[in-house]
């Protein structure tokens, strides 16, 4: 088995059958490559449709499994525990992959060896429109990543995107797994397990590169654009940095707290030239998303 697909879902019967679908129509020799659906306590028709999926696609190597810890990271670990590949390959499911996407990471990956982790370009499929406040900046709320067609390193602690991302299994056998206390649980926003697995590598001093040819399509409900939604996942970013940080050690929160400091001028820099430029929307939305993030940081009770 050379790639394992690890799919954690919760709740999302209505996206899921069209990402599986996706991973179905691979290009990829079926016998290569495995699809495990890791099911965080569900409480939908998600059984169901894993069952009609696997009757549907005999000649695919998918597995059902239920992890009964409620926590993507929980999930995704018992995802890697599960696995049989040499490449784990973590891909949502609301993302739906191009039919060359396992094909690619295997090519990438076989003539990189140099390389432990990466991740590929994320386009959104806007369930509605785009929002006149969205900007570049603001594109990873969504799960959206593209720096264009030439692979490059993540440098300067940027990293790759949890809706498409692969590891070589040694990533998780020498650096450990997704960090339990970080990471979704239900219908929360909390985040930062990605962030932190991806630090623990460039920390090592491994390589983590961007994949411009892994492609896939994101959905962007119009639920995930209201303002509401925006500013409780924007404080539980800043929650989570903070756990992170508190988890390692003094210095790194103090570190966090400068890096933030450094964001807000940047921020301004950004909202000066949208306002310039009469962007005004894009420039109002760019502070509102600092204030809230530095809500979460600094005044967020661990």
């Amino acid at each position: 088995m050379k790639l394992s697909v690890i799919v954690s879902t919760y709740n999302r019967e209505k996206y899921l059958p069209n990402a599986l679908e996706s991973l179905a129509n691979q290009t990829f020799e079926p016998k290569k490559f495995e699809i495990i659906l890791i099911n965080n306590n569900s409480s939908d028709s998600t059984e169901s449709i894993c069952n009609s999926f696997a009757e549907k696609y005999p000649n695919l190597n998918f597995r059902y499994i239920i992890e009964y810890n409620q926590g993507l990271s929980y999930a995704r670990n018992r995802g890697i525990d599960e696995s049989k590949g040499d490449i784990l390959v973590f891909i949502d499911d609301d993302a739906f992959a191009f039919n060359n996407y396992l094909h690619e990471i295997d090519r990438f990956f076989v003539e990189n060896k140099q390389i432990i982790a990466g991740g590929g370009r994320i386009y959104p499929k806007w369930e509605y429109k785009q929002p006149i406040w969205m900007s570049k900046y603001l594109l990873p709320l969504v799960s959206v990543i593209d720096l264009g067609d030439e692979v490059k390193l993540f440098k300067n602690r940027n990293f790759p995107i949890g809706a498409n991302m692969a590891f070589r299994r040694k990533a998780f056998e020498k650096y450990g797994k997704f960090n339990v206390n970080l990471g979704r649980i239900g219908s929360g926003m909390q985040g930062g397990e990605e962030k932190d697995i991806f630090y623990r590598l460039q920390k090592a001093g491994e390589q983590i590169a961007y994949i411009p040819n892994a492609k896939v399509h994101h959905l962007v409900p119009q639920k995930r654009l209201s303002f509401d939604f925006i500013k409780k996942q924007a404080i539980e970013i800043g929650k989570s940095e903070k756990i992170r940080a508190k988890s390692i050690s003094f210095f790194e929160i103090f570190t966090s707290f400068l890096r933030e400091l450094f964001k807000w001028g940047a921020s301004l820099i950004i909202y000066l030239y949208f306002f310039y430029t009469f962007k005004i929307e894009k420039a109002k939305m760019i502070i509102r998303f600092r204030i809230w993030v530095s809500k979460g940081l600094f005044f967020t009770k661990i």
